[in-house]
């Protein structure tokens, strides 16, 4: 899924922050783009000299059909068998027909599926109907129910996800409900995923949309959170933590022979893979290119 990085001026602990994290969600807001676009992006990217540090493809269940045909317009030479998560909708067990159906025509592998969760009974209906070779990702909801939704997912050998922004300012956790939801997944040894509001590699002020007049708020950076998540794993206390995610400046973070340091702490190598492969597994976004051409700016790519 991820091809070799062929820059070798990027360090051995970015790459192994980096590899595979963002997973694609194109057809998604901000962006919003028609699935022809989404699918001839993401072929794009997957040539690019950047492509290790991409995930897998986001798509609703009810857009299958739509994926299968844009896949269809690519050209011969594209890269088949794409590796997909797929939303799940109100119908979830409607959807999950839907997933199983694809699947047999092998267009491309559904490795994933996501749905929202309210309760641990939600949980447990849905890791039911989900197929065994597919995982589940339980997106739990703020709102004092998270220890009981990720007890159920450490049940049912499930895993989380939760909503790091939006196109509202509502939509943006603080940094203490994440690292709270970061140690919660730690105790219940639950990998995890986010979703929405991490185009940018630190904390900072971006504008909601791409709209001109949009507001804008205050968001986290993804280095922020999947730094926080490995050192959270490595012993870091819930404090500190905190203090990583509220983290600006990009001076506070270097990229060091052994692993990455901050601020005088640091998160060995072997620490960094441990908690990619797996605890903290990706982040979806609406733009590859963003992150990447941030990364670029801050003299990391």
């Amino acid at each position: 899924m991820n091809p070799q990085i062929s820059d070798t001026r990027v360090s051995r602990s970015l790459q192994l922050l980096l590899r595979g994290l963002i997973d694609y969600a194109g057809l998604f807001p901000p962006a919003g783009l028609g699935m022809p676009a989404a699918v001839t992006n993401y072929d794009q990217y997957l040539r690019s000299e950047h492509a290790w540090m991409l995930g897998r493809f986001i798509v609703p269940a009810v857009r299958l059909h739509d994926f299968e045909e844009a896949m269809r317009q690519l050209p011969p030479d594209a890269a088949r068998r794409w590796g997909l998560s797929v939303l799940l909708g109100n119908d979830a067990g409607g959807d999950v027909a839907s997933v199983r159906a694809f699947s047999s025509k092998k267009e491309a592998v559904v490795e994933s599926v996501e749905a929202k969760v309210s309760t641990a009974e939600d949980v447990k209906r849905l890791r039911a109907m989900t197929p065994d070779n597919v995982s589940l990702f339980c997106e739990v909801p703020l709102n004092e129910r998270e220890r009981e939704c990720i007890s159920a997912i450490a049940e049912c050998g499930a895993q989380a996800k939760i909503r790091t922004g939006g196109e509202t300012a509502d939509k943006f956790p603080t940094p203490a409900q994440l690292v709270e939801f970061v140690k919660l997944c730690l105790g219940a040894k639950v990998p995890f995923k986010a979703t929405a509001g991490l185009h940018h590699p630190l904390r900072s002020v971006h504008r909601l949309t791409y709209l001109p007049d949009s507001d804008s708020v205050l968001m986290h950076g993804f280095l922020n959170v999947f730094l926080a998540a490995a050192f959270v794993r490595a012993g870091m206390a819930a404090e500190t933590a905190i203090d990583l995610l509220e983290e600006r400046s990009p001076g506070a973070v270097r990229f060091t022979a052994t692993g990455i340091a901050w601020r005088g702490h640091e998160v060995k190598e072997a620490e960094i893979s441990a908690a990619r492969a797996g605890f903290s597994i990706s982040f979806g976004s609406c733009s590859f290119t963003e992150p990447v051409a941030d990364l670029q700016s801050l003299g990391l790519l």
